[in-house]
């Protein structure tokens, strides 16, 4: 990339092109934005945003615009969001959210609203909103029962919502799942995962499972994983990683296995690892050039995994290709 960053976003573009936004370059927080071509391997340089930011959410909407909302900056914790326009390369601003957040997740649901939740704004928030891209404007939507930052957000094959473990106070991290319902806009509890954790991945599976891998809470940093059932509702233990890792990256590959790469467990790991779901083992692969965390990934039209930036001290600017 031009510019090393990390707590940076990406978002793929409907032409196949990776959008990263955003994130800190240790001196300063960034609202410059950059392209990947993956056919020819490069980056180069996009319109900025109006507003630097970090622990945001750029998320691919119907029309092919990124939203990007919230996140932090020298002035705090920010409740502005913005569209970029692929076609142009320029950003506009569009409605605020009615609450500053970072560190939350957003959702683009199957009647193509977003749904952002949860989040840190000096408080632990529970609440969620919903952009509607046709109107430009956000609305509040049922709130979660537990307030949650450095979760995971997964979309069912059912249209609903899977919300799982998170920080809800300094230093207590929880277990608990809660589903969004978009029909009613009400959140209920489910099965709660054996282990509390934040800053783990969830990825979906072909078969719908909702695989969860790692991350850390008051004990330490896990390498344990675990899989989501939503016909049931009920979680199942499933094959531990060979190194424990928060703040790493987890794809579902097109041959269905799931890619695990670098984090974070008192060293900055290069490390990546695949889980087979057939056999609920995992396997070591090919490790990445840089140890970081913090960093991005992307599944490429191609099925290859795009890594870019993150940290291992320093905020690196180097992308590399699985």
């Amino acid at each position: 990339m031009n510019v090393a960053r990390q707590y940076h976003t990406v978002a793929t573009l409907a032409n196949g092109s990776v959008l990263v936004t955003g994130g800190s370059n240790g001196t300063a927080n960034l609202n410059s934005a950059e392209l990947y071509n993956p056919s020819t391997g490069t980056w180069s340089t996009t319109s900025s945003m109006s507003v630097a930011r970090y622990f945001h959410t750029a998320s691919t909407l119907a029309n092919g615009k990124v939203l990007v909302s919230g996140g932090a900056n020298s002035a705090g914790v920010i409740s502005s969001a913005e569209l970029y326009n692929p076609s142009t390369g320029a950003w506009t601003t569009t409605g605020s959210m009615s609450v500053t957040r970072c560190s939350h997740t957003a959702s683009t649901l199957t009647n193509g609203n977003v749904l952002v939740v949860g989040g840190f704004n000096g408080g632990y928030l529970n609440s969620a909103v919903l952009y509607n891209p046709s109107t430009s404007t956000w609305t509040t939507t049922g709130s979660m029962s537990v307030a949650r930052e450095v979760h995971t957000a997964s979309i069912l094959a059912n249209g609903k919502i899977l919300v799982t473990g998170g920080s809800s106070s300094t230093g207590v991290y929880v277990n608990s799942a809660e589903l969004y319902n978009p029909s009613t806009g009400t959140w209920t509890a489910t099965g709660s995962m054996s282990t509390a954790r934040g800053y783990h991945t969830a990825s979906t599976l072909a078969n719908g499972s909702v695989l969860v891998t790692s991350g850390l809470n008051s004990g330490g940093y896990l390498n344990s994983a675990e899989l989501y059932n939503p016909a049931t509702g009920t979680w199942t233990i499933t094959g531990s990683m060979s190194a424990a890792r928060g703040y790493h990256t987890a794809s579902t590959l097109l041959n269905g296995f799931v890619l695990v790469a670098g984090g974070y467990n008192g060293a900055f790991l290069n490390s990546a690892e695949l889980y087979n779901p057939s056999t609920g083992t995992w396997a070591t692969t090919g490790s990445m050039n840089a140890t970081r965390q913090y960093h991005t990934i992307s599944i490429l039209a191609n099925g290859k995994v795009l890594v870019t930036g993150g940290t291992n001290g320093v905020p690196i600017n180097s992308a590399e290709l699985y």
